[in-house]
């Protein structure tokens, strides 16, 4: 079996190598080349940090890698600190690494496990057989500047892997758009030199508010701001906005960071002559906001999934496991004596992870409705500020950070929660199918 894999982010280079490791013949393509820059907190969970260590993927301080203890929240005027929980499944560390280093790293990694990794190609879209069935990519070729040659090339495999983000132009070939039925936000960041790099905690702002205006505050904003010490002398500093606000998509984000930063003390280096880089954003899809995750040969992965968790913008790790899940499944698609036997073993996927994040994800849902009401916001901080052992319980709800076993009261209630809700879906009706490139017959 020949697997195709569309973007070599967290996703893409985390199936490339559960598949090379499993002998499965798999070739990556990739638009930029690396090492490239993402917007993201650069913060990973202890969810992220199981995928790694899964994967054996090495992450010592020394290239660049940065432990943290868990979460400090900050609100109110009260500040708590939150360390990561002590569970059988998964270690008690959180990481933080920019994406210029992350990502080149995962896809190294794959590509010493046997994976092909082609730089430089930019897919526009899926390749369909006479039948509608997804058999490869059109990817236009790029050179070293990241500009178009006039060069394309068409590749082929018996699976083709969506993990090209939120924007994913695979999946939007073939019809498969957002949905609007599910929650959506936005990412703004930026980096500046400060003290506050060798920082020992990932840090969150529950208090964001729009610009001020003629002298009065700004309206609060469903979302946070954060601060991570990236160890490497400057701070990733930024926020993450939902749209349950009427607020959303009329505001300078921009403007919001800039305010926001500019509130805080001077010795911390959060000023415009520490700045470095530009202010960049980026959207957060959420809650399985592209189905279905799998229809006719295509898998969707990760951001182009719409698989980033509605309580805190997290993705990566989601992307991650998502890319393992599939993997699994090609493999044992892999042994199947039909291509028929191959499809329905391939299917399973779109189950397997709406059973795996459907009930957390509208429990997210819920919640993204909720804090879009300033006066709720307001007294759910003002309620559980105050209380540590209610965040730490927040926090492990919101990371879904949970023993399988059930071992603490945290668990049971959290597993509960769960029960009581629909699983959000993941393999919803699209457009009616159609084509941006031509229609190949492939002999299968």
């Amino acid at each position: 079996m020949k697997v195709l894999v569309v973007g070599a982010g967290p996703a893409g280079s985390t199936a490339a190598w559960h598949l090379a490791s499993a002998g499965i013949e798999v070739t990556v393509l990739e638009k930029t080349r690396f090492p490239r820059e993402k917007v993201c907190g650069d913060g990973l969970t202890p969810r992220a940090v199981r995928e790694m260590q899964l994967m054996g993927v090495p992450h010592p301080a020394g290239d660049g890698w940065r432990r943290n203890k868990g979460l400090r929240l900050i609100a109110g005027g009260r500040t708590v600190e939150v360390p990561w929980p002590e569970l059988t499944n998964f270690p008690s560390y959180g990481l933080i690494r920019t994406r210029l280093g992350f990502d080149e790293s995962l896809a190294r990694h794959a590509q010493a496990a046997g994976a092909s990794i082609l730089e430089g190609h930019s897919v526009t879209g899926a390749l369909t057989d006479d039948a509608g069935t997804v058999v490869g990519a059109r990817a236009s070729l790029l050179d070293g500047d990241g500009r178009k040659t006039g060069g394309t090339r068409d590749f082929f495999a018996d699976v083709v892997l969506a993990a090209d983000g939120n924007s994913t132009r695979t999946a939007v070939s073939l019809g498969h758009q957002k949905r609007d039925d599910r929650p959506l936000g936005v990412a703004y960041r930026t980096y500046f030199t400060s003290p506050r790099h060798d920082d020992d905690w990932m840090e969150g702002w529950l208090e964001l508010a729009a610009p001020s205006a003629a002298g009065q505050p700004g309206k609060p904003l469903p979302g946070y701001g954060w601060v991570f010490g990236v160890g490497d002398g400057t701070s990733n500093v930024g926020l993450g906005i939902l749209n349950s606000s009427k607020e959303f998509g009329k505001l300078d984000y921009r403007s919001v960071l800039r305010e926001w930063t500019a509130s805080m003390p001077v010795e911390w280096g959060f000023t415009p002559e520490n700045q470095v880089g530009p202010i960049r954003g980026a959207a957060l899809p959420m809650g399985f906001n592209r189905t279905p995750h799998y229809s006719d040969g295509l898998m969707l992965l990760g951001d182009a999934g719409g698989m980033v968790s509605p309580f805190n913008g997290e993705g990566i790790s989601y992307a991650m496991e998502s890319a393992r899940y599939a993997a699994e499944f090609i493999v044992r698609a892999s042994g199947a004596n039909s291509r028929l036997a191959a499809d329905h073993a391939l299917a399973g996927y779109s189950g397997f992870v709406r059973a795996q994040w459907g009930s957390h994800f509208t429990l997210g849902r819920v919640f993204a409705r909720l804090i879009g009401n300033p006066s709720i916001m307001k007294l759910a901080l003002r309620t559980g500020m105050p209380v540590p052992a209610l965040m730490r319980f927040v926090v492990r709800m919101m990371a879904n950070l949970t023993d399988a076993g059930e071992r603490g009261f945290e668990d049971r209630v959290i597993h509960l929660l769960e029960k009581l809700v629909p699983a959000t879906g993941n393999q919803g009706t699209t457009a009616p199918k159609h084509h941006s490139l031509p229609i190949v017959s492939v002999k299968q």
